[in-house]
């Protein structure tokens, strides 16, 4: 795997900014633990403790313009690309207010005017979408590119290998990031992979692709932008295997009877947050004062977001046919 790179230097500025915000995601899910709980948010919630770094690293590399489009595991992406906690609260209540309207919930996230287009439910069924953004940008002549996340088990799917080799053939503008978390649901990688090198599978196309520490979150944002670089430099697609490992179950039913807690706790010890505060503290850089600041702030925003959501109104009942056909434009 890559280390960083020479030249990312770590000031005080820069770590407190990637720690805030991988605080802000892992307070909101933290809150949003209890809410189900209660009922407040319905259907399904995929939660990504652990995989902050993965999110707030590739974020940095990316541009307004850029085009993303996420995978069921989402909120730490919208998070990070500048949705607010606010609408994406609302729309885990099924509120009107919401970014998708109330309609979507967790797992679709939408916000076409930060060109996030969405959590997708189907596993893979991001990465042929990416690939028409990237078409769409090549044919316009645009210098945005389209990041597409998804994770190790959508590399079983047809659309992977599909939408790998049509990037390649084309030398399309994608940003591949593969958040591999080494479970499927609850199948392991080496149970499902004959091959578990995401990054080789990726090479076979004849694109550039490699292995990242997904819990380090400067290395993310080191291999995001000079992947991101030679994708907007016209050398085609580019795929990051990035390693990480997600505390929680798949979703909120999940027992997780397919894997020990020593593995779970083994991870936590080296979770992004707790190595990028450990090594903030150790450069001197950071103060425990700091992290608690961060912490109180971020918690702060996501109480102020269930207040929001709480007192947003439901969808009347006569638009809710609304949306079912495109409307007429004038």
């Amino acid at each position: 795997m890559n280390a960083v790179p020479a030249g990312s230097e770590l000031t005080r500025d820069r770590g407190l900014e990637l720690l805030r915000a991988m605080l802000r995601i892992r307070c909101f899910e933290d809150r949003c633990i209890p809410l189900y709980g209660e009922m407040k948010i319905r259907g399904f919630l995929h939660l990504c403790n652990g995989e902050e770094a993965v999110a707030v690293g590739a974020m940095r590399a990316l541009t307004p313009e850029d085009a993303i489009v996420s995978t069921y595991r989402e909120h730490g992406h919208a998070i990070a690309r500048g949705v607010p906690m606010d609408v994406i609260m609302a729309e885990l209540y099924g509120k009107q207010a919401g970014c998708s309207r109330g309609r979507g919930g967790s797992m679709h996230l939408f916000d076409a005017s930060r060109r996030f287009y969405g959590g997708n439910a189907i596993v893979g069924g991001g990465l042929p979408m990416a690939v028409g953004f990237a078409l769409g940008q090549k044919l316009q002549h645009s210098p945005a590119i389209s990041a597409c996340f998804f994770g190790d088990g959508a590399v079983a799917e047809g659309e992977f290998h599909e939408s790998v080799n049509l990037a390649a053939l084309w030398k399309l503008p994608v940003l591949f990031l593969c958040e591999n978390n080494l479970y499927a649901m609850g199948t392991a990688l080496e149970r499902s992979e004959s091959e578990g090198d995401i990054a080789a599978k990726a090479r076979a196309y004849h694109i550039e692709a490699e292995a990242v520490d997904g819990m380090n979150v400067l290395a993310v944002e080191a291999a995001a932008r000079s992947a991101a670089e030679k994708v907007r430099a016209g050398r085609g697609p580019v795929l990051l295997e990035l390693r990480t490992y997600r505390f929680r179950g798949h979703s909120m039913f999940d027992a997780q009877l397919y894997r020990d807690k020593s593995e779970i706790e083994a991870w936590q010890k080296k979770g992004p947050i707790i190595t990028l505060t450990t090594r903030l503290k150790s450069l001197g850089l950071m103060t425990e004062d700091d992290y608690r600041r961060l912490e109180d702030e971020a918690r702060s925003e996501v109480e102020a977001s269930v207040q929001f959501a709480e007192g947003a109104s439901w969808e009347p009942i006569s638009e809710l046919e609304r949306f079912a056909y495109a409307e007429p434009t004038a």
